[in-house]
């Protein structure tokens, strides 16, 4: 059985066609268009014509190459980039009627659900009771649990691409004020959440997103070439080390370094600040980088529940209208903290 599945995100549009054998989902192919639309949304957060012409070439590009590899109709999904923009519906409805694909939007909390998924299926069950962190462009899901899904996932506006343009202006390297800012910024927001990891005491905690692989990378983890088997591990005391080192560089020179990718230079420093944040307040020291996420975790759960899970997928997302109709960004998830520790 062949199956592919297409993922929208802030940077890049990614294609994995994968052959399925015991349930696991191996890839034959993968392709990739880096659009960067996080870059291209307007000042009211639309999207715009543009951008949304770029996104259905690449899509239409893409499913092409799935019927080429003689794949189905790809599993397209699309994250914050989309769910935050206020003109989503109509980016959706072009999509829809310009590719033929009907591009689903996830929640951010499943998006945390389902990237926990894929993580749990990598690590097994010898890792525990698990954390997961994965840093986007626009948004930071964690999750926890104890099984095969997780006990809370929750979604924050903490992506290292939105904070990057929130925070960080025309100086380069940015001031101290700006990392100073965007840091209280980011503890308040992983307050709740913060708390509810440490009090759960997980076994084994993971990253999952491309920018904490490429920080895994500068901070001395095996190069990609190495293969996906190889153990990467990205610790906390390395990580705050390497803030020190890319608040120094300009984007330019953050490029030349080990594992960081020019698309994403500028969005490093940001990235790595959340990451270290999210792990000091949560107590976890070191993250276990894992090559499955959230693409796996939604072809596990279409191997395993079927075509019907996916079209039911769409209803579940929460668009919330303005007064003129437009769709609005969707809220961002309130954790409850557990009033003490067993």
């Amino acid at each position: 059985m062949r199956i592919s599945v297409l993922d929208t995100g802030s940077n890049t549009v990614r294609l994995a066609v994968c052959d399925v054998g015991d349930g696991v989902p191996l890839p034959v192919h993968t392709a990739k268009w880096k659009l960067r639309l996080s870059e291209q949304v307007g000042s009211d957060g639309c999207l715009g014509e543009t951008a949304t012409d770029r996104l259905v070439k690449a899509l239409n590009a893409a499913a092409e190459m799935a019927r080429e590899w003689d794949a189905p109709e790809p599993l397209a999904f699309a994250t914050s980039v989309v769910r935050d923009a206020p003109d989503r519906a109509d980016v959706l409805s072009a999509v829809h009627s310009r590719t033929g694909l009907r591009l689903r939007v996830l929640p951010g909390e499943a998006e945390a659900r389902l990237t926990f998924l894929g993580a749990r299926r990598w690590m097994g069950w010898r890792a525990g009771p698990l954390a997961l962190f994965d840093i986007g462009g626009g948004s930071l899901e964690v999750a926890f649990g104890r099984g095969r899904t997780p006990e809370f996932a929750a979604s924050l506006p903490l992506g290292a691409n939105r904070l990057t343009n929130e925070f960080f202006g025309s100086t380069d390297p940015p001031a101290p004020a700006e990392m100073a800012a965007l840091r209280r910024k980011v503890r308040h927001q992983l307050r709740d959440v913060s708390a509810r990891i440490r009090w759960e005491h997980p076994h084994t905690a993971v990253a999952t997103s491309r920018t904490l692989q490429q920080l895994g990378r500068l901070c001395g983890a095996a190069p990609g070439r190495h293969g996906p088997f190889v153990d990467r591990v990205l610790r906390r005391r390395d990580l705050r080390r390497a803030i020190d080192r890319l608040a120094a560089l300009s984007v330019a020179e953050r490029a030349e370094l080990p594992g960081i990718s020019a698309p994403r230079a500028r969005q490093s420093l940001a990235g790595a600040i959340v990451g270290h944040s999210a792990m000091k307040l949560s107590g976890v020291k070191s993250l276990m980088v894992c090559p499955w996420a959230l693409r796996e975790g939604i072809l596990l759960r279409y191997l395993e529940d079927g075509a019907d899970w996916w079209a039911d997928l769409e209803s579940h997302v929460d668009v919330r209208r303005g007064v003129d109709g437009t769709a609005l960004p969707a809220r961002p998830l309130r954790v409850a903290t557990p009033s003490s520790a067993p």
